[in-house]
């Protein structure tokens, strides 16, 4: 395992929802990061990230990591969820809340 690798391990285990994105929360740099984190402030999910844009060595690891080639990924519970476009169609066929319910990151709503 390389050493990028297990910085990207090491953040996926410490962190219930991480979110590897351009950018960060309060300042996404690309419209696919800003879409994700929108759907996850939504929903009330606390979730940590990682700029993949200050680290030329993480932006190209963690496609590899993952074999996904676009950024922004989540990972929820060490698992990888997807990038943009199935978080959104998730988001939009109204699974994506259960899920992440299901896996005990999100409240269930009143």
């Amino acid at each position: 395992m390389t050493e990028i690798s297990k910085v990207i391990q090491s953040q996926i285990d410490d962190n219930a929802v991480m979110l590897f994105m351009k950018g960060t929360p309060q300042f996404p740099q690309c419209g696919f990061s800003a879409a994700v984190v929108q759907i996850l402030d939504y929903l009330g999910v606390e979730y940590s990230s990682a700029n993949v844009l200050e680290d030329q060595d993480l932006r190209q690891g963690i496609k590899e990591f993952s074999n996904w080639p676009t950024i922004p990924q989540l990972y929820v519970k060490g698992e990888f969820v997807g990038g943009c476009d199935i978080v959104r169609e998730m988001f939009e066929q109204g699974e994506l809340r259960p899920f992440l319910q299901s896996q005990g990151v999100v409240e269930a709503s009143a």
